[in-house]
This record gives C-alpha cells, structure tokens and sequence, in this order.
C-alpha cells in the first residue's frame, strides 16, 4: 500500500517547489544584501558625497566585506539574558521575513518538459486561498522577534525599545487591514493571483483605491521601521534599540531581517496596487504567443522586480529626506489619522459597490 502512494505521489511538483523555495529565498537574501549597498549610494548622492567605492569596482563588493565583518566580529551573550530567547529572537525575524514570499506571485507559468512529460509551473510558491490573510499571520508573528529580543536581553533599555517597536507595528497594522478591506470589496477574493489577474486584465487598483495605497504605503514605513518611522532605535537617547546587546550575526540578522521586509513589503504593494508582474502597456497574451511563454514569465519577472525596486528607491529617499517623528506624533498618525482615513476610504468604497450593484 505505502509503494502505490509512494508511485502516486507526484515527485515533479515536490521538486519543482524546492527548486521555486530555494530560488525566491536566494534571491531574497542577495537583493537585501545589495539593498545595504543602495541604501548607502542613495544617501551619497543626497549629501553630495561619493559613498563606498573602496570594495571592488564603484564598491560592488561593499556587502560581501560587511557580512564578512559580521561573521568574524566576537559574538556576546550576556551572562544574565535568557539564552534559548536570546538566539531565538533574530532567528523569528528572519524566518517570518522570509515567510511572507510564499504566496507572492512572481510571474505567470513557465513550460519545460520532465521525464517526457509537459510540466507548467507557476512562480509563485502557494497560491493559497487566503493570501491576504497569511501575509498578514505572518507579519503579526515578526512582534515576537522584537519583543523576544528585547526581553531576552535583560536590559531595560532594550526591554522599552522592544515595547515602542511591538505597539508601533501592532498599531500601524490596524489602518494597514482596515485599508486592505476596502481593496478586497473591488476584487472579492483573498487569492494574490486572482488580485493581479484582475489588475491585467482591467486597470491598476492604485486608481481605484489612491487612498487605501497611501496609507498601506505609510504603515508599510511603519511595520519596516523605516524613517520617519524608526523609533525603536533611538539614538538621541543614545539606545540602539531592542538589539542593543545584540553582536555578529545576530546582531546581522535582525539588521538583515528589516532589508527583506522593505523587499517584501514592496513586494506585496506592487502585487496589490500596481498589478503584479504585469508589464504596463503590453499584452502578456499576445507576448506570450510571439515570444514564447517563457521568455515572458521572465520579461513579467523583470517587470515585477522593477517595480519593486522603485519602491525600494522610495523608501530610501524617504529615508534621507524627513526627519524623525516624536513617539507622540507616531502614535497620533496611527491611532487619530489613518485609521478614521481607511474607515471612512472603506464606507465610501462600500457605498460605491452597493450602488454598482443597485444599477
């Protein structure tokens, strides 16, 4: 019985997974690397200054000295921390930095044959149902990562820094789904892919929703802690944040884990706002059949990745641009003026649908 399910199984789409696993998260991790080496380009250009341009040809290799430097430094535990929560806490980070791609859709089908036979498999590693909802299961679940880390420190200083970061992220995630809710009234499904089919196949949500896409964008600030919205590492108050007693590559991950999410937050505005890995002013069908259905899941790939590197771009430029808000006015914007706006964004899409549906 066990050899008939072990025949049955399908091993292709087991391999084909791994493949697509292995693949996303490699690239996941090197463009969050080569996001440091951006972020400190942006910065140069903005001060007028040149920027790393000692590492390897225009500083190229700038990433690779930095992880380098992480991996050799002298890693500390402090003697009274809570050892177990100690390692814990920079490894949830990453894990649910990296979790978030799974449902995201990279492209559309690619075709190759296996063993004889025509496989099609789409770039996308589950396209699950509840989408929406995982993305944000699992964004929820990074609180623990600052808040384990703070605590597990045994440094007050950390412990209050974990605090800030836990009720900003907790608290920007509110307008974040209220927003969201207003989109999920247009498409009327919880599928990433059927989000960005609807997008290619009519227009962008961004000019249907222009009010729930700024204030997604804010609170993606937010739960990234980006400027202006990066009050657990306050260094006018001299405290690194909640990875103040953190070294080497724990130290790595959590500064690591704050890359992807900027990736993966751009990820998930471009799939939900600005149609995906839909290339603007093209027909992907007709694309499809002149070039090739390949050569266009990699051309919609390309799209996908330009997109999301102009976000990238904008986050940075924001970055460098405003200054630090004051805890008070953080929580204000949150509590007093996204959420009222993505409720009253989220009446008026209701109304507008019941009256569509009136006619």
């Amino acid at each position: 019985m066990i050899d008939i399910m072990l025949l049955a199984f399908d091993w292709g789409l087991l391999f084909e997974k791994l493949i697509l696993i292995v693949g996303i998260v490699s690239v996941s991790l090197v463009i969050a690397m080569y996001e440091t080496y951006m972020e400190r380009k942006v910065a140069a250009v903005m001060q007028d200054r040149r920027g790393p341009n000692r590492a390897g040809p225009f500083g190229i290799l700038q990433p690779l000295a930095d992880g380098l430097k992480l991996f050799m430094k002298e890693e500390i535990i402090p003697n009274t921390s809570n050892k177990f929560l100690f390692i814990l806490g920079p490894c949830l980070a990453m894990l649910t930095a990296m979790m978030t791609s799974a449902v995201i859709p990279w492209g559309d089908r690619i075709h190759f044959t296996w063993f004889g036979q025509d496989r099609y498999v789409s770039l996308q590693i589950a396209d699950i149902n509840i989408g929406i909802l995982y993305i944000f299961g699992v964004v929820s679940m990074g609180v623990y990562g600052i808040m384990i880390g703070g605590w597990a420190s045994n440094n007050k200083f950390s412990l209050i820094a974990a605090l800030r970061g836990a009720s900003q992220v907790i608290s920007y995630e509110l307008p974040m789904g209220l927003s969201l809710i207003a989109l999920l009234m247009l498409t009327g499904s919880l599928k990433m892919s059927v989000i960005v089919g609807d997008q290619i196949d009519s227009w962008y949500y961004v000019l249907y929703q222009p009010l729930g896409f700024f204030i997604f964008l804010v609170c993606a600030f937010a739960e990234c802690n980006r400027t202006p919205f990066d009050l657990p590492e306050a260094e006018n108050e001299l405290n690194f944040g909640y990875h103040q007693e953190y070294s080497s590559m724990k130290l790595g991950f959590y500064l690591f884990a704050e890359y992807i999410n900027m990736f993966i937050s751009s990820a998930v505005m471009v799939s939900l706002f600005w149609g995906g890995y839909d290339i603007p002013f093209v027909s992907d069908a007709n694309l499809a059949k002149s070039w090739g259905m390949n050569v266009t899941a990699a051309l919609q790939a390309f799209s996908m990745f330009f997109k999301i590197l102009i976000f990238i771009f904008v986050f940075m430029w924001v970055r460098w641009t405003i200054p630090r808000f004051r805890y008070d006015q953080l929580m204000n914007l949150g509590w007093k003026g996204l959420i009222p706006l993505a409720l009253i964004n989220m009446i008026v899409t209701a109304a507008i649908a019941l009256l569509r549906e009136g006619k």
